[in-house]
């Protein structure tokens, strides 16, 4: 059985910190075999570069405000909103007018970090 995180609370704060500092779209903050999660930031006007994933992902929208197209499906993307992405679907954010910050859950873990 895996070793659960030793951390169990984490600050919104301290992980866009730490994600600032690195100077990265994506920072991956909890990893299990069964999940993983990170907080993943989208300025305006950015252009968002993903890829498919092998895996189930949930995005939770903290701030800002854009579009997405989930296959062939497009809508507005608002703070509150809970978007879920089935594995190997294609899927992008886009027309971002305010900076998207967007907490992201993989199920199972992520099987390559995006940056």
């Amino acid at each position: 059985m895996p070793v659960p995180p030793s951390k169990k609370v984490y600050q919104l704060a301290s992980v866009e910190a730490e994600r600032a500092a690195e100077h990265k779209r994506y920072l991956e903050f909890l990893r299990l075999p069964a999940m993983s999660s990170g907080l993943y930031v989208l300025e305006a006007g950015a252009e968002d570069q993903q890829q498919p994933h092998a895996e189930d992902e949930i995005y939770y929208v903290l701030r800002g405000y854009g579009r997405m197209r989930v296959a062939s499906e497009d809508f507005a993307v608002l703070p509150g909103q809970l978007i879920f992405v089935p594995a190997k679907v294609e899927h992008r954010f886009h027309s971002i007018r305010e900076q998207l910050e967007l907490l992201v859950v993989f199920a199972p873990a992520e099987s390559s970090l995006n940056s």
